[in-house]
């Protein structure tokens, strides 16, 4: 089975993602900037999460560019991907409104950990699909990153309950971490 529909099908499910995370910001009370400032914890949400489902969306695109057949497996183990990330326009809504809350941060890590535990799978499905000798698994072998990643967002989870503003500043992290789409696929191919 070739690879184009998943691709498109991702594509149009993140695009709608950002539309509807960008709908979700309401325009501020007034035409100034004391009238912004109250919306800051929202409008920095918003682009962090922006920033994710980017990054989410590069790198999916690398992994299928590594990818020549789709499987069944492959097909639910994106979707799996695409739900967890469906999530992310709700918590960003609620994170933003209760930036200094504990549960809003610890909720919004576990999506963010879920939509990494998720992308992890499809990974290791696709490379169960083409076997261990693939472009896939030679340029992610070991994967670091992602450990480094999902031990980050475990601590932000339990943070939160603690210090909410250590939780974001892992989130943002992470996100550092992955802003440059994944050059160990670029080598491999």
């Amino acid at each position: 089975m070739g690879k184009g529909r998943v691709e498109a099908f991702s594509d149009g499910v993140i695009a709608i993602l950002i539309t509807i995370m960008v709908l979700e910001l309401k325009v501020p009370e007034g035409p100034t900037m004391a009238a912004l400032r109250p919306m800051l914890p929202v409008l920095l949400t918003y682009l962090m999460s922006f920033i994710y489902v980017g990054i989410y969306w590069n790198n999916h695109h690398h992994m299928f560019h590594a990818t020549d057949r789709i499987s069944g497996a492959v097909l639910w183990a994106n979707l799996h991907l695409l739900f967890w990330l469906s999530l992310v326009p709700f918590v960003t809504r609620w994170l933003g409104e209760y930036h200094n809350e504990s549960l809003p941060t610890a909720i919004y890590g576990c999506v963010l950990i879920a939509a990494a535990i998720a992308y992890t799978i499809l990974q290791g499905t696709i490379i169960r699909a083409h076997g261990p000798h693939s472009k896939l698994a030679t340029a992610v072998k070991g994967d670091v990153k992602g450990k480094i990643s999902l031990a980050c967002y475990a601590l932000a989870i339990a943070l939160a309950f603690f210090k909410p503003w250590i939780s974001d500043v892992l989130f943002v992290t992470v996100a550092l971490i992955w802003f440059i789409p994944d050059r160990r696929i670029e080598k491999v191919l």
